[in-house]
């Protein structure tokens, strides 16, 4: 089983081919694009964990599908690469289009790895978090409901006449 699927995206086919070779036994599913246009058709069809995107581009920019990237695929951590930065555009890419990183080109092979490792970690902290935050939820409800259903299973705090809502504040 791939460690993360990554989405790689970028007009250039020697970029394509170079990030191929340097990621090629790393353990990812590497999707490669030589479109925003035909990213976000892979987008409709697969599950990506990471989107890597050049920035300069035919038709559209990288920062302009990264914002189409996230709408649809909002989970997904999404990282810059470019050759040509400049602070505006950096800055755009981090606010706008929710990047996680921003790397410039030409990359370094192990920068480029430690930002995958690193972005794996995220997407599966933010992965479980979203499932034990799921599972919580369900639990209060429960709670809840059996309180509601079973007056005097919980005994009440001194003084109080119900049960504090379970989205009160604790104290």
């Amino acid at each position: 089983m791939a460690r993360a699927t990554v989405l790689f995206v970028d007009d250039d086919q020697g970029v394509r081919n170079a990030l191929g070779r340097t990621l090629r036994r790393t353990g990812y599913q590497l999707l490669l694009a030589d479109a925003p246009r035909a990213a976000l058709d892979l987008l409709q069809q697969t599950q990506v964990d990471i989107i890597i995107s050049d920035h300069r581009m035919p038709g559209m920019t990288g920062l302009e599908f990264l914002r189409l990237a996230r709408d649809r695929c909002p989970d997904a951590v999404r990282i810059m690469l470019t050759g040509h930065a400049d602070l505006e555009t950096s800055i755009a890419a981090i606010t706008q289009g929710e990047i996680y990183r921003f790397l410039t080109k030409p990359w370094d092979d192990v920068e480029l790895q430690v930002t995958l490792h690193l972005a794996c970690e995220k997407f599966e902290l933010e992965r479980e978090n979203r499932r034990l935050l799921a599972a919580l939820r369900s639990h209060e409800e429960l709670l809840a409901r059996l309180v509601r259903e079973h007056s005097g299973i919980v005994p009440l705090p001194a003084g109080a006449e119900t049960l504090p809502s379970p989205d009160a504040p604790v104290r």
